[in-house]
């Protein structure tokens, strides 16, 4: 019995001990970082451009970068997790922490994850999909999607009779690139209405949504897509498969679906994902230097160029959050930083504020009004795999809406850049200049309408000023 005891006792200790030497292995990986796990990006100094070998042995990195965008570069280095020959078994958070104050690197961050906007289950956002009954768990229909709520509110008809998404220049249509979790090409909504699209996910040009349905994101993509479809029924629909079937993705993904997408005619650009600032505080450069660079060929801070990209510009839309508050998220905040992105709240029925929109205060962070646009989002009815039409919220959905604007003012004005293209649709908009009581503070957005875009009319709306928001 004793030895018994005691063999059992020596197991247990060795069980122990393997798990808190596994889990150290792991978490060192991995721990809160929220990232890819091996990874870093990294930018040297215009005086240090030929120290990246010096760099990588320094702090553990392979030498030869997995990838590198732009002039300078940017460069997705590995982590050398070889123990036995100089590897390391610190995080990506380490590995960045640790080259603060190296003046051989101008910027280094992780590759973030990057997710859908109503997925369920993280801390920065109210989930607004099917699984808390709020998308199309509920159905609908395509005599329903023709004609739901939201197309009166923004005056779509009327936008219609001057422009259905065909430039007036040479009689092509315009091409909306969603980056999302693909769509089912077989849609009827889709019919006529696609171009080549990739997929970014599994290295394949087959952006169809991949899962199950009622599960994880599966649908998300198809009813975004959707929308466009409906804002801008003569626009070109590019679907790109960014996001994994449970709504994830990464930064350097994202960003070469951008690049691929401008290489193969994209006008408008639509991201309905984004993640918080909650790693390091320089994050998001190597979105926003691009991002900021789409928009009209000139990246701000270190005249960084693109030659993947050469003369191509476009226009980028993204939905605001979910959070119900003011949380920041990326990339819909880089608007705060100097980017022409199209960050985009929602509202619901009636012109009322949604309460799950994130939104910042006039104040904001030191004065940076980021969400520039609201657009309905609450209960709209879109596509879904299968053929079929249901209701979903988010500000996933008002973000479509705006993309698709920006589609009919383009084709209205093909030399429009991607500023011009925000500055029209902000001027002619509803200002929204009013308290948001619910939550104490007041706003200063543009509430979109289609109409007043096109016919660039900045007297075409009532302002809501000085008054409580309606919600």
């Amino acid at each position: 019995m004793n030895r018994f005891i005691e063999n059992n006792w020596l197991k247990a200790c060795f069980v122990l001990l393997s798990m808190i030497i596994f889990s150290g292995g792991v978490f060192a990986q991995t721990d809160n970082c929220n990232c890819a796990p091996d990874e870093v990006l990294i930018e040297l100094t215009a005086a240090n451009q030929g120290a990246l070998p010096a760099v990588a042995a320094q702090y553990k990195l392979i030498p030869t970068p997995l990838d590198q965008v732009g002039t300078p570069p940017t460069y997705r280095m590995r982590i050398n997790r070889d123990l036995a020959n100089g590897g390391t078994t610190q995080t990506p958070l380490q590995i960045t922490a640790a080259m603060a104050g190296d003046s051989r690197i101008l910027t280094r961050e992780v590759n973030r994850n990057l997710y859908q906007v109503e997925k369920t289950g993280l801390p920065w956002t109210i989930g607004r999909s099917w699984s808390i009954g709020r998308s199309w768990s509920i159905g609908g229909s395509s005599k329903g999607y023709g004609k739901q709520w939201f197309p009166d509110l923004i005056r779509l008809d009327q936008a219609h009779q001057i422009n259905r998404g065909t430039r007036v220049d040479n009689g092509q249509p315009v091409i909306v690139a969603v980056l999302d979790t693909g769509i089912d090409l077989s849609h009827p909504a889709f019919a006529g209405k696609l171009v080549p699209g990739y997929d970014f996910v599994s290295g394949d040009d087959n952006p169809s949504e991949e899962g199950v349905a009622w599960q994880g994101s599966f649908g998300h993509g198809t009813h975004v897509a959707g929308i466009v479809a409906l804002t801008a029924p003569e626009a070109k629909i590019m679907p790109i498969r960014v996001l994994d079937a449970n709504g994830e993705g990464s930064l350097w993904r994202i960003q070469a679906a951008i690049f691929w997408a401008l290489n193969h005619g994209a006008d408008v650009i639509n991201l309905s994902l984004s993640y918080p600032n909650d790693i390091l505080p320089q994050d998001n450069k190597a979105l926003k230097r691009l991002m900021d660079f789409c928009d009209d060929g000139v990246e701000l801070e270190i005249n960084k160029n693109y030659p993947e990209i050469g003369n191509k510009r476009c226009v980028m839309v993204t939905g605001a959050g979910n959070g119900g508050n003011a949380q920041k998220v990326f990339p819909a905040a880089l608007k705060a930083e100097s980017v022409d992105i199209m960050s985009v709240g929602a509202i619901k029925r009636y012109d009322r504020f949604a309460s799950f929109s994130t939104i910042n205060s006039e104040q904001g962070s030191g004065g940076d009004e980021w969400v520039r646009f609201l657009a309905p989002g609450e209960d709209i009815i879109s596509a879904i795999p299968g053929g079929r039409y249901a209701s979903w919220s988010g500000t996933s959905m008002a973000a479509p809406i705006v993309a698709g604007i920006a589609a009919l003012v383009k084709a209205q004005n093909p030399t429009f850049t991607g500023h011009q293209i925000f500055d029209r649709v902000e001027e002619t908009g509803i200002d929204w200049k009013c308290t948001l009581t619910s939550r104490g503070y007041r706003i200063d957005t543009t509430r979109v309408d289609a109409y007043c875009a096109l016919t660039n009319n900045e007297e075409c709306g009532v302002e809501i000023e000085n008054v409580p928001c309606p919600e």
